[in-house]
């Protein structure tokens, strides 16, 4: 694990050529645009409480770094069996919670407890089911499996796999206390969250003081902010024509990097008529990718066929439905729709979202789709569609790596049920070999895009748009997080 740890400090530094020295002080706001109902990434899907809070706020017990890889986090080291069965983690000692408490093995269980209670509202009980219990001894924490798995390490690093002090769920959505370099320290609804530098932190101590996370929706006046500096630097979901813009400025500075976030056009498999196969293979025949992507996001974004981005260990380049629109009208009249077929279809309000679906509903109305199209909230989106899947066409970046996985619930939101992919899920979830892992997850790959279960559209970069002297944020997203934690101002 040492030759691991100095691998990703060596590749950091290489990165950072040309950056000035790390300087203590200064404080800096950075636009998100939604606000989640709530800080608590256990209980909620949306992928803005991970960018807050993964690494900043929060800890687990092992962690993701700027380049994917798997560190240590609240374990300082761990031990597998021979067998796979049993894995043992040896937690850090001397940690201390935000709110002064210290770190115990009790909040390993507590944690773990709640995580595999189905009925808890954990928001991924399915990440911790080949545990068959967790027990402590002095500062070592043992997981027994029932039986081996492939993914769990990986799990245990996931943002849902965070700890907080044991007994205190009920208040982690409004007031979050981790172990994290930063504490938080106020949520002003509607407006910003406010992080601040824990300075009894056990690792290296934040550069920075403070942090405020700005919640601005729109584009344009993200730009406006950073260019006239009420904010330093716009951290998710920058539109391609800011970047451009912001690559022009030499007062700013534009980043491009990688990311593990599929823009999916989400189909309700469970609702007439998009049950019917045709009807979906009709939809994804009618969508030209390249020309989204050239025409709506100025290049930036790469076409994907099924549910993997190009970073992903299980990715394939497969297209069995290319742009066809005649052959969309052909489906349509073989499923019964020859004079055309009317959908709802409901955006997000995340800008590429909305950009993107626009132009997917003006080429679904070439091949004689009406889509009506209606922009939501994101609490409306989250509980109405994503909790209750009471929608017909729905688009949304997918930015949790190695999710693949959620094609075997029956019960998410685009309610897709196959036998078939649930056992080839569940045999690479038990599967030792990494390549024999990757080889059946590719099969899903390929099983998911020949019954189109969705439209896979596009795999976009990770844009950061910041001021010319702030240094040492993450630029890419090998999971979604804003991470800060080596984030520092040239002169504070």
């Amino acid at each position: 694990m040492k030759h691991l740890l100095a691998l990703s400090t060596l590749l950091f530094a290489a990165s950072a050529v040309g950056a000035p020295p790390p300087q203590q002080g200064g404080e800096i706001t950075v636009a998100i645009v939604v606000e989640p109902p709530g800080w608590d990434p256990t209980v909620s899907n949306s992928q803005e409480i991970n960018r807050v809070t993964y690494g900043n706020v929060y800890e687990g017990l092992v962690m993701l770094n700027r380049h994917g890889e798997i560190t240590p986090g609240l374990a300082e080291s761990w031990e597998v069996s021979e067998d796979g069965l049993s894995w043992t983690f040896t937690l850090r000692e001397g940690v201390t919670f935000h709110d002064g408490s210290t770190f115990t093995a009790e909040d390993v269980l507590a944690k773990f407890e709640r995580a595999r209670d189905p009925d808890a509202g954990h928001t991924h009980p399915e990440y911790y089911t080949a545990i068959d219990t967790v027990s402590a001894e002095g500062n070592t924490v043992t997981f027994t499996l029932t039986h081996p798995s492939a993914s769990l390490l990986y799990n245990l690093a996931r943002p849902s796999s965070i700890i907080y002090p044991a007994g205190t769920e009920e208040t982690q959505r409004t007031a979050p206390v981790g172990t994290g370099p930063f504490r938080f320290a106020e949520w002003v609804r509607g407006s910003e969250v406010r992080l601040e530098r824990f300075d009894d932190y056990h690792g290296e101590s934040a550069y920075l003081d403070a942090v405020t996370f700005r919640i601005i929706e729109d584009p344009s006046a993200q730009l406006a902010a950073l260019q006239a500096g009420d904010i330093d630097m716009v951290g998710v979901a920058l539109s391609p024509e800011n970047a451009l813009q912001v690559q022009a400025d030499p007062n700013l500075k534009l980043t491009e990097g990688s990311a593990t976030t599929e823009i999916t056009l989400a189909m309700n498999n469970a609702r007439e008529p998009l049950s019917d196969l045709r009807v979906r293979q009709a939809i994804t025949h009618a969508i030209d990718k390249q020309a989204i992507i050239e025409g709506a996001l100025f290049g930036f974004g790469t076409p994907i066929g099924t549910h993997a981005s190009p970073i992903e260990p299980y990715f394939i380049d497969v297209e069995p439905y290319p742009y066809d629109p005649e052959r969309a009208r052909e489906l349509l009249a073989e499923a019964g729709f020859e004079d055309g077929l009317t959908l709802t279809f409901e955006l997000p309000p995340y800008p590429i979202e909305r950009r993107v679906g626009e132009v997917i509903a003006q080429q679904l109305a070439d091949v004689g789709i009406t889509a009506n199209v209606t922009n939501v909230e994101w609490t409306t989106w989250l509980e109405r569609i994503f909790t209750n899947a009471d929608y017909e066409l729905t688009i949304i970046g997918h930015s949790e790596p190695r999710d693949i996985g959620i094609y075997g619930n029956p019960e998410y939101y685009f309610r897709y049920n196959n036998r078939d992919v649930q056992a080839l899920l569940e045999q690479a979830e038990r599967a030792v070999d990494e390549t024999e892992r990757n080889e059946l997850l590719k099969e899903v790959a390929q099983r998911i895009a020949d019954e189109a279960v969705n439209v896979w559209v596009l795999s976009p970069p990770y844009l950061v748009a910041a001021r010319a002297d702030l240094y040492g944020f993450w630029e890419d997203q090998p999971t979604p997080a804003i991470n800060l934690t080596e984030a520092y101002l040239a002169q504070p």
